[in-house]
């Protein structure tokens, strides 16, 4: 059920014994989106990428020729989330579906769905919710990384019968943006909230982020004084302090002293394949980078930058003690 009487799924199951399987599946399903019995059946089958790439299209096509157009859709989704950067055909026919298949799921009535003008001809994608009760406020929500906005709509539902209005946007380097008009990843993230808030002339909104977009809505809040109160969910605050000092020094000095063979090292690795390989491959895809370069380019996501200090909104600070992504001392 759909509004302020949605209920989520609750628990974390273990679909899969790997983690970067298992964590994706749950993330998926305690959104609203994919069926239990089909994913507890198919985690077993699943041992590499391309198993799960294939599983994943199987079980979009069965969900499909059954009328599931929303489990269909979010199938497609994951299997373009661990197709790799070299098969960016692949990934751009997997956004095709899954977006084609949950705008018929939802109804074109649901949401208010445009493109906002931004900068070097891009388009913002946006999808609006008015509130469904007394109106209590805005709030303009987005995640992170290599999120999709269409990820977040039963949350937007949920606080649209709550009596906000919701706008959700997708940034650079995030869904289409990123898969179809190519620009990349730019974590100045006051840029695209300040256009979002442009086109509707809003003040006084709360922004809320989630996963890596914690990060990205602080450093907006930093600079954009148009915002009240901050959401900032799951991030940390230096991602360049995730990996233990010692290594995160011996990587900056190799960097620094034998870049072509660091260079090297870092293309080898994403061609390898493997979580290491995807986590490479997919950071080089988001920023339009070279390997190397595009993990140089996500030190920039650290606390100097986040600007803190600038910050005077009301904040509501949430992370898990035992995030297996971000570590708790990060976050």
């Amino acid at each position: 059920m759909i509004g302020q009487n949605t209920v989520f799924p609750v628990g974390y199951h273990h679909f899969h014994k790997n983690q970067a399987y298992n964590y994706q599946l749950n993330r998926w399903y305690s959104l609203g989106f994919l069926n239990y019995e089909d994913i507890r059946a198919t985690g077993s089958k699943i041992r590499s990428f391309e198993d799960w790439k294939t599983e994943m299209i199987k079980l979009a096509e069965k969900s499909e020729t059954e009328g599931r157009l929303l489990n269909a859709s979010f199938y497609f989704r994951a299997a373009e989330f661990y197709t790799m950067k070299d098969d960016s055909p692949d990934k751009e026919y997997f956004y095709d579906r899954f977006t084609d298949l949950f705008y018929r799921a939802i109804g074109s009535e649901s949401v208010e769905r445009t493109f906002i003008p931004y900068a070097e001809n891009s388009k913002i994608p946006v999808i609006k919710i008015n509130a469904k009760n007394e109106r209590r406020g805005t709030i303009v929500i987005h995640g992170g990384f290599d999120s999709f906005i269409e990820e977040w709509y039963f949350m937007m539902e949920y606080l649209s019968a709550s009596g906000f209005d919701v706008i959700g946007f997708e940034g650079p380097g995030q869904g289409h943006m990123l898969l179809k008009q190519g620009v990349p990843l730019d974590y100045q993230w006051e840029k695209p909230v300040g256009a979002v808030l442009d086109y509707f002339s809003l003040n006084e909104v709360t922004l809320f982020g989630l996963s890596m977009g914690g990060w990205f809505c602080l450093r907006a809040a930093a600079y954009e004084p148009r915002i009240k109160n901050v959401i900032a969910s799951g991030h940390a605050v230096d991602y360049s302090r995730i990996p233990p000092a010692f290594a995160r020094r011996l990587m900056m000095f190799f960097i620094k002293n034998f870049r072509a063979y660091t260079r090297k090292s870092f293309n080898e690795m994403a061609k390898k394949g493997g979580i290491k390989g995807w986590q490479v491959s997919n950071l080089a895809h988001i920023t339009h980078m070279e390997p190397m370069e595009a993990f140089e380019y996500s030190l920039n996501l650290n606390e100097e930058n986040l600007a803190c200090d600038k910050i005077r909104q009301n904040v509501l600070y949430l992370t898990g003690r035992n995030d297996h992504f971000i570590p708790f001392k990060n976050a």
